[in-house]
């Protein structure tokens, strides 16, 4: 068998050709479509690739780097784990996605680092990047000659989160070869990529890798979006002793993109067997570079024919063969591939629907303010960050403030935020002398001023009901707090939020 193996090799090759040149065959997607890239970790061997040296905008996978440095610095004994850091008013004034401390908040290099990883918090980059580095600009100077060293031709960083910026570049070849550099130089530290969640006081949210708990050995990496990017994802998983990375760039959506990683992974896991009859790729590292400007998908992913994502914690739902809404399949469609046989039920599944099952069930890892702490302390500290989060119930102004949705769940209150905001006019009209107006309700700053200058009339009518019956003592606010708000007012949209990296 042996002996024809390579005019075996040599007819399909000549079969491969003909097909080629009479174009039966389906060529990769153009450019601007996606970047894929399938390689063994330890060796460093490329299983597929497609695109996989055109130049991307990385989006929030830079958060790699941005733990590699940062545990590298660890590692020669710089800094520690117990190293404390702190939220300066720039790391503060990040774009979600982030944890929204408070400028001089303290926390410990450890925490920073799940709060980054998991909620891909913009502003724990930050905060690393100014502790480890002095600043932005010092610590992407030191990203930048850890990319350099590393093989990285391709990459280039000018912030530690990956927001949105012109000079913010890689490529799927060069995030094969940091996922590979940090399995290899940081294996103690490993497990900062593959968290399934944290909790911060009460609030629990998992990792927005979507492989993690659902794909049978999935064990790290990053995922990342913003609208000239699209949807990333760095994944890697572990099967019989060998382990494989995926890199998917340019997904229209967070669920596509972890379909199609966990489509990569699974025919890098079933191929063994046939890997002599494919031509080899050779290693990452030796795929060469393309020379071109990365492809901008702000159209694509953000344009008036979408809705414009909050956030990376997408979950939209793919068309049942596989591929993205009007796209095709990353790796030829799911009837080609119908898995993960390894201990599920049912023995067969498509990666779609293993992606919209609910994950293992996992104990989310505890993260916290202030230093490093145990035992009792540590309870403490955790219920003193529930305490901030859910802070007492504060009357008028001060408790609908509190009640404000958060950046990522903006737009699905938006109309509840309305009809409130009506709902708080009408009773103000119905019943002026019950309550004090809501100035926050109607907009109307006047009448918020007004009604601090007035607290006795207020407690005054409060306390007599009948008052309302008297012209001489009208609510606080006069004839215009009484009126229902104006219809601009309560109609106005909320402004979209500013574009998530997470």
């Amino acid at each position: 068998m042996h002996a024809f193996r390579p005019l075996l090799r040599k007819s399909l090759f000549n079969l491969f050709a003909a097909a080629l040149a009479v174009g039966t065959l389906v060529l990769p997607r153009a450019v601007n479509a996606e970047a894929l890239l399938l390689i063994e970790a330890d060796s460093g061997k490329v299983l597929q690739a497609e695109n996989a040296t055109i130049p991307w905008y990385p989006a929030s996978v830079t958060k790699i780097m941005t733990a590699y440095v940062t545990l590298k610095a660890v590692k020669d004994g710089k800094i520690t784990l117990d190293t404390l850091v702190t939220v300066s008013p720039m790391a503060a004034s990040q774009s979600p996605s982030k944890m929204g401390f408070r400028p001089g908040t303290q926390l410990t290099i450890d925490n920073a680092l799940k709060m980054m990883m998991v909620k891909s918090a913009n502003d724990m980059a930050v905060v690393l990047a100014e502790g480890v580095g002095g600043s932005i600009d010092g610590f992407s100077a030191m990203m930048n000659d850890t990319a350099k060293r590393l093989g990285m031709t391709q990459t280039s960083y000018v912030n530690p989160n990956g927001l949105p910026a012109d000079g913010q570049i890689t490529s799927a070849r060069d995030l094969g070869i940091l996922a590979r550099s940090f399995l290899r130089d940081l294996p103690e530290y490993e497990y900062f990529v593959h968290i399934p969640a944290i909790r911060f006081g009460k609030r629990i949210t998992p990792n927005f890798n979507k492989l993690i708990g659902r794909y049978p050995g999935a064990d790290g990496f990053k995922t990342g979006f913003i609208c000239a990017s699209g949807y990333n994802l760095v994944a890697s998983a572990t099967r019989n002793g060998r382990r494989l990375i995926a890199v998917v760039l340019g997904a229209n959506s967070g669920t596509a993109r972890a379909v199609k990683a966990a489509q990569l992974l699974e025919r890098g896991f079933s191929q063994d067997n046939l890997s002599w009859l494919r031509p080899s790729l050779g290693t990452v590292e030796n795929l060469v570079p393309v020379d071109a400007s990365p492809p901008n998908l702000r159209e694509e992913m953000c344009g008036g024919h979408r809705k414009r994502p909050a956030s990376d914690d997408d979950d939209a739902l793919i068309a049942t063969n596989g591929g993205t809404s009007g796209s095709a399949s990353a790796t030829g469609g799911e009837a080609q591939v119908t898995f993960f046989t390894a201990g599920l039920q049912p023995p067969l599944m498509k990666a779609s629907e293993l992606m919209a099952s609910a994950p293992a069930a996992a104990e989310p890892v505890l993260v916290y303010t202030g230093p490093t702490r145990t035992g009792a302390a540590l309870v403490a500290a955790v219920a003193a960050d529930s305490d901030q989060q859910n802070p007492p119930k504060a009357r008028g102004k001060k408790a609908r403030l509190a009640k404000k949705p958060d950046a990522g769940s903006e737009a699905k209150g938006n109309a509840k935020t309305t009809d409130a905001k009506t709902t708080d006019a009408k009773t103000a009209a119905a019943k002026p002398t019950a309550t004090r107006p809501d100035a926050t309700a109607k907009g109307d700053a006047k009448a918020d001023a007004k009604t601090a200058a007035k607290p006795a009339a207020t407690r005054h009518a409060a306390a007599k009901p009948d008052a309302a019956a008297k012209p001489s003592e009208k609510p606080a606010g006069g004839d215009q707090a009484a009126k229902p708000a104006k219809p601009k007012a309560a109609t106005k949209p909320a402004p979209k939020p500013a574009p998530n990296n997470s």
